[in-house]
């Protein structure tokens, strides 16, 4: 038992340790944006950076079942050694992506003006806000390419790729930021732009890696855990299903994240600004743990295809350690350097005081949301998808019954309300979706 235990251990953190490299660039990436932004002069800045980014990610979040799709799909094709079932999961995640993302870009005026009338910033950040998407929007069919991409890799166990485009990017983003914000003047501008040519110079990357990929499998057959089997695919009505339950949990995901922005907004500009600075510590915390998630993805889904439930209990339970070790250290690090983290975000005074004020919701995110992070990776590589739709709505009903009904008819949250609610909705996604796993960890959890 105890060889068997390590052996899983070193299965999650191989997994894990490049896809944590690999996620913790993504906040990285905004702690610099936000530090810039920050550095500009007004918290107007700051609040634009939240609203342009907020707008995006809604294109992002509901396309966020490309990556999920595709890691768990092409996971149970690996553990399947099913190599045909793999590329077409690929070919059908790459053909949604450039449909979605130039849609995104046909319609971008309409869209961001429904999206500017839902989150309702003051004219200043309405304005900057603006700006920032219509020259991101044009990195659409990067980011969503990226996406898909990383999930046939992180699904084919292989977390080394991502890491290092994610590594190549975020480099190129923050020299162009800085060069074309400082260097050549372009102030707010210049992050949008540094933005946008970093996503595309990350496409060519991973789509020649891709390349390469399946050219030495075809060539060579020389994977050690993978022999190629005759061509396989995916049936496109199964694709379509999983991905509209993905599709639609993403849509309540990006309904509460843009509530928080959107009230935020209507506190006032120093609530909105301390409320994209807190979003960071969340931010950091999250992309962290989902190193662990996309470890899951992969041995989970290795497992459902290969139907293997020793390796699944074993994948779970390491999981589940990795997960309440890294709450813990979480924990520890924003009790005690909250405030410099805070001072390295923004130089503005009042703005930094407000996060003081929230320093409690700051220190308990992590073991408040570990558990949401954990699981999401087990059902997804289960392709279980279903589960994780039902747990979500009833996770973003909560919030918005907490959020608006305990706040009165036609009054907003204050804004410690609006975080109890937040926090609340992403304990009862991991609770429920634990609950669901024991209940049924006995029968077979494998499709």
């Amino acid at each position: 038992m105890a060889e068997k235990t390590t052996t899983i251990n070193r299965q999650i953190l191989r997994l894990a340790l490049p896809a944590i490299v690999n996620n913790v660039t993504v906040p990285l990436l905004g702690l610099c944006d936000t530090a810039v932004a920050g550095h500009l002069g007004s918290a107007s800045y700051i609040g634009a950076m939240a609203v342009g980014a907020m707008m995006l990610n809604v294109i992002f979040w509901l396309c966020g079942f490309l990556r999920m799709g595709t890691s768990g799909l092409t996971a149970q094709a690996y553990g399947a050694r099913d190599e045909g079932m793999s590329r077409d999961v690929l070919r059908k995640s790459l053909t949604i992506a450039a449909a979605l993302s130039l849609l995104a870009i046909a319609i971008q005026s309409p869209l961001l003006a429904l999206l500017l009338r839902v989150i309702g910033p003051d004219p200043a950040v309405r304005d900057l806000a603006s700006l920032y998407f219509r020259i991101c929007i044009w990195g659409a069919p990067a980011q969503l390419g990226i996406m898909a991409a990383s999930g046939w890799f992180i699904g084919r166990q292989n977390t080394v790729v991502p890491m290092g485009v994610a590594i190549g990017v975020n480099i190129v983003n923050i020299l162009l930021s800085l060069t074309l914000v400082f260097g050549f003047r372009l102030g707010f501008t210049g992050i949008a732009v540094g933005t946008l040519c970093a996503g595309w110079t990350g496409l060519a990357a991973i789509l020649l890696l891709v390349r390469k990929n399946c050219k030495e499998v075809k060539d060579f057959n020389d994977l050690k855990d993978l022999t190629p089997r005759s061509p396989g695919t995916v049936a496109w009505g199964r694709f379509f299903r999983l991905n509209s339950d993905l599709f639609f949990r993403s849509a309540c995901i990006m309904c509460v994240s843009l509530a928080m922005t959107s009230v935020g907004a209507r506190l006032g500009e120093t609530i909105l600004a301390a409320n994209a600075v807190i979003m960071q510590f969340f931010l950091f915390f999250s992309y962290f743990m989902d190193g662990f998630a996309f470890a899951g993805e992969a041995l989970v889904g290795k497992a459902a295809g290969a139907q293997d439930r020793d390796l699944l209990r074993r994948s779970v339970s390491g999981l589940v350690r990795w997960g309440a070790a890294m709450a813990i250290l979480f924990f520890l690090v924003y009790l005690t350097g909250a405030r410099t983290i805070t001072g390295f975000l923004t130089d503005n005074a009042t703005v930094r005081e407000a996060v003081a004020d929230m320093g409690i919701w700051i220190m308990i995110l992590p073991p408040v949301t570990v558990a949401a992070f954990i699981f999401d990776g087990v059902f997804i590589g289960l392709a279980r998808t279903r589960v994780l739709l039902i747990v979500t709505l009833v996770a973003s009903t909560a919030f918005f019954t907490l959020a608006f009904l305990a706040s009165g008819p036609g009054k907003l949250p204050g804004n410690r309300l609006l975080w109890l609610a937040f926090e609340t909705y992403l304990l009862l996604r991991g609770v429920l979706l634990a609950f669901v796993y024991m209940k049924n960890q006995r029968k077979s959890l494998i499709l």
